[in-house]
């Protein structure tokens, strides 16, 4: 079992040890593809996966998804959250079990979507469609002090419903100076550069897992592709995601650490639970 950085009560003190910080950003890995951001005592949490859920679905079955790492805090510990997100249906980016605790804590909490899935997430969430707050591609959102935007995400195709609304998504938050890029789960597609290298981000959170139909679920961009993508979007900095969680759908970060050092890509990876602050 991979070991935290940092778990429950001490992460707990670490994001609670800096929310009245007025300088620069943080950001903690909660594990898979979850980040928490912290921007001026405000919190944006993208695609949180607190559970054990699919462990237990897939027990017994040709697909078990065996937890190789430990779970970093309960999603009930959580009360800072003022805006989450969820990239696409698949359950570890959209959890009952990681949300609706979540969602318990916060009640002022905003939620932000793919439109093409409101009611699927109202559902799942047995929540009102209304709470929901969606996105399409080429559109943006503001959830003070977090404006949204929403780029296109290929897992494994760029799938949209009949009103052309996109199934799979991934976020930029703007935030004072800064951008980051949230990728959800996502291959390399045909305009991604040019999509997203205007936004000059500051992070680039990007998948690693690569893309192996022998596991029987949609794949992400590898870890050569990652160290690329980041290259050549011009982010700042690459933080690696979409690993050592499962242990049939992983990869060893040194692999991408290796690419990245061959292209030249800024990057840094982060430790389950560990911080890492952006100033300028």
């Amino acid at each position: 079992m991979i070991q935290a950085f940092q778990k429950d009560q001490q992460l707990l003190n670490d994001i609670r040890s800096s929310i009245h910080q007025t300088e620069g950003f943080r950001v903690w890995w909660l594990g898979q593809s979850g980040f928490l951001i912290q921007y001026n005592g405000k919190h944006l949490l993208f695609d949180p996966y607190l559970s054990d859920a699919l462990t237990k679905k897939y027990a017994n079955t040709d697909k078990p998804h065996i937890r190789i790492s430990e779970l970093v805090i309960a999603p009930n510990e959580l009360d800072m959250i003022d805006v989450v997100t969820s990239s696409h249906n698949h359950t570890d980016h959209l959890d009952a079990d990681t949300l609706l605790p979540i969602f318990d804590r916060n009640p002022t909490i905003i939620m932000v979507i793919p439109e093409a899935n409101r009611k699927f997430v109202a559902e799942r969430l047995k929540c009102n469609e209304d709470f929901l707050v969606c996105l399409n591609d080429n559109e943006h959102i503001e959830v003070y002090p977090f404006k949204l935007y929403g780029v296109p995400a290929a897992h494994n195709e760029m799938e949209r419903d009949e009103a052309g609304k996109l199934k799979y998504m991934g976020f930029i938050a703007e935030f004072g100076s800064y951008k980051v890029y949230h990728s959800g789960d996502t291959l390399w597609y045909e305009g991604m550069v040019e999509i997203l290298k205007p936004f000059k981000v500051d992070i680039a959170f990007l998948p690693i897992n690569g893309n192996k139909p022998e596991r029987k679920v949609a794949g992400n961009l590898n870890f050569e592709e990652a160290a690329r993508l980041g290259k050549e979007i011009e982010a700042k900095l690459v933080i690696p995601h979409h690993y050592h969680l499962f242990e049939f759908n992983t990869e060893d970060p040194e692999n991408f650490v290796a690419q990245a050092d061959e292209y030249g890509t800024p990057y840094r990876v982060l430790r389950l639970g560990e911080r890492i602050e952006i100033i300028k």
